[in-house]
């Protein structure tokens, strides 16, 4: 039997007055993504998210990412590998209070927009944030694009580390998402994403824009939850790949 993880990037609001993601989404993934204040997310926004996933049996996971709150954190920066150590500590510490406090523990830690992709391909800021997650706890599992600088700086600390894919993002030839800049980055036919993603479950394969079929190892499924039908695709994909037999569970 096929086994997989959905993940969805959550909490990332921001101010008194936001208002969160549906309730319903919560229904439909395993594995929540918290931002820790540096791209979204505020004390507030963290702490009801926290309460959200621990009342729907989620796994909690931080989602630290680029101090660019105007940017929504995916704009590069250039920072360094201590930069990158430093930033990851202080954001997973302050998600790890919380979720102490409301009795859970951190499952994850998954890298939030231009700092997940830079770190894809940089070694040293992989490196640095494979070692925030390790110092912080060896038991938590790393999050990364497949196949990427960043899951094998977690395999070479011995972290329990997952490879991500994406159901909504196109690929290209290098195993890499397409530029968001680009007009063919996001996958809106709700039918093509479910078949991009159930070829990665079964047979580790999507096929690039440039036509090639790329090898990637699927462990853990990123749903998006900001777009105007979010629920609904996750949704349709959680339905889809129970129907398909695929068990859905935290990584």
């Amino acid at each position: 039997m096929y086994r997989v993880d959905i993940n969805c990037d959550l909490g990332e609001g921001f101010g008194r007055y936001t208002i969160g993601e549906p309730e319903e989404i919560f229904s439909y993934i395993s594995s929540a993504n918290i931002a820790c204040g540096y791209h979204a997310g505020d004390p507030k926004t963290m702490r009801e998210t926290v309460k959200r996933a621990v009342a729907h049996n989620v796994a909690i996971g931080a989602h630290p990412g680029l101090p660019d709150l105007n940017g929504f954190g995916r704009r590069e920066m250039k920072i360094t590998q201590q930069e990158a150590y430093d930033m990851v500590i202080y954001q997973v510490g302050a998600l790890q209070a919380f979720a102490k406090v409301e009795g859970t523990a951190l499952r994850h830690v998954k890298a939030h927009g231009a700092l997940y992709n830079m770190a894809a391909v940089d070694a040293n800021l992989a490196a640095g944030i494979a070692q925030a997650v390790y110092d912080i706890s060896p038991t938590l599992v790393l999050f990364g694009m497949a196949d990427s600088e960043l899951t094998k700086a977690g395999e070479a600390l011995g972290l329990k580390t997952a490879h991500e894919v994406f159901a909504d993002r196109t690929y290209q030839a290098n195993g890499k998402l397409t530029s968001r800049s680009r007009k063919d980055a996001i996958i809106t036919d709700e039918a093509i994403a479910i078949r991009q993603v159930l070829r990665l479950i079964q047979q580790g394969k999507v096929l690039s824009q440039e036509g090639l079929d790329i090898l990637l190892r699927a462990d853990t499924v990123c749903v998006h939850g900001d777009g105007l039908h979010a629920v609904a695709f996750a949704k349709r994909i959680y339905t889809e790949l129970k129907a398909q037999g695929i068990a859905i569970k935290a990584y």
